[in-house]
């Protein structure tokens, strides 16, 4: 009895951390309190402070959920093979800011503050150490050691965050073509028989 318990508490604590997101995304972070928050995801204030110890627990908490979920969400759209690469690349940046350019304007709002960074520096060191395993994954899908794939991943992330940021399609298309270039270097170079 007491695991349905814990599951559903911590269901209904994500369903909490997703909305609370979605609440700061669409109304930013100023001016915006806990009473906003409980109004918009339809609780009330004491509901809150159930599973979170105060507001800034909440927006840590929140944060880091749900941009680790939009991390599996990009991951899940990974090319299969060295021919998918390219729908991959061209795809990717206008996905990732039509589904997620809130979220990481939001994202860079909070682990630029002084009072957050440090939960961003953690934040950033886990993705470092999660897209060298995501690296891992496509090696033998690419045929390229994943130690060269892994700093592609970063030109390609930094790429499609700061196209969701700004919609800068010179910045986005000179990042990508970099890339491909150098994807194909790699290709011919591990690759030769593809």
């Amino acid at each position: 009895m007491r695991t349905v318990n814990e599951k559903a508490r911590q269901a209904k604590k994500i369903e909490m951390m997703e909305k609370c997101f979605e609440c700061y995304a669409e109304y930013g972070l100023t001016g915006v309190g806990m009473k906003t928050v409980s109004d918009y995801i339809g609780c009330n204030v004491a509901s809150l402070y159930q599973y979170f110890e105060n507001q800034d627990d909440l927006i840590i908490q929140a944060t880091e959920y749900c941009m680790s979920k939009v991390e599996d969400e990009f991951m899940a759209k990974a090319p299969t093979d060295v021919e998918d690469l390219w729908r991959f690349i061209e795809e990717i940046p206008y996905w990732t800011a039509k589904n997620h350019g809130k979220k990481y304007r939001l994202m860079y709002q909070i682990y630029t503050q002084p009072k957050y960074r440090e939960y961003g520096q953690k934040f950033f060191k886990g993705v470092d150490e999660r897209y060298t395993e995501y690296a891992k994954s496509l090696e033998p899908k690419l045929g390229i050691p994943y130690q060269k794939i892994t700093p592609l991943i970063f030109i390609l992330i930094r790429a499609c965050v700061h196209y969701a940021l700004f919609e800068d399609e010179f910045y986005l298309k000179s990042q990508i073509e970099v890339l491909k270039e150098a994807l194909q270097l790699f290709i011919a170079k591990y690759n030769s028989n593809k």
